[in-house]
């Protein structure tokens, strides 16, 4: 059985993979797959769970289509714990087929299915670190607070959005930095 982990990262000036803190995010079945299916949109997609050199990726592949007010597939998992004050941004090991991507962030004040915070990416199709610093996320779907606190942060998600295409995106790693 492959595990994804999500981790806090030892303080390093670059990704360190093998240096990462593990903080209890590592099963495959901690992972949900949505779609906007749930509110009555048609894009098609799944999350699967992947042996690539030897390191598990979670690999989210699909169609995001715009028809019937939808345009998303995403991966989410919720944290057991809260993310650490002192840390300044999510860091993820990404490749893809060269498209913009988002990471989602749900806090506790996120209540609503349609409010969250979010940054766009770009995944190339070679592996690659991006860094996305907690003060690019900008709130979507209203009445929320233009920043969070870092500790409230409750789920994250990555996710293809806003646009019909075909999405192709692998996460080798995930934590903060």
């Amino acid at each position: 059985e492959l595990a994804l982990v999500v981790t806090v990262l030892v303080p390093t000036p670059s990704f360190a993979e093998d240096a990462m803190i593990q903080f209890s995010l590592s099963e495959p079945a901690r992972w949900d797959y949505f779609s906007d299916q749930v509110m009555g949109g048609v894009s098609e997609g799944r999350a699967t769970f992947e042996t690539v050199d030897e390191k598990p990726v979670l690999r989210l592949t699909g169609r995001v289509s715009t028809a019937n007010r939808g345009g998303f597939i995403q991966a989410r998992t919720k944290l057991d714990a809260p993310l650490p004050d002192t840390a300044q941004g999510i860091i993820l090991k990404v490749r893809g087929n060269d498209q913009p991507y988002y990471l989602h962030l749900r806090t506790k004040w996120t209540v609503l299915p349609w409010q969250l915070y979010q940054a766009e990416f770009d995944a190339s199709t070679a592996w690659r670190e991006v860094r996305i610093p907690f003060e690019a996320f900008a709130p979507y779907g209203g009445l929320l607070h233009q920043s969070f606190k870092i500790s409230d942060v409750n789920s994250i998600a990555v996710v293809a959005f806003r646009r019909d295409h075909d999405a192709d995106l692998s996460v080798r790693a995930i934590g903060v930095y």
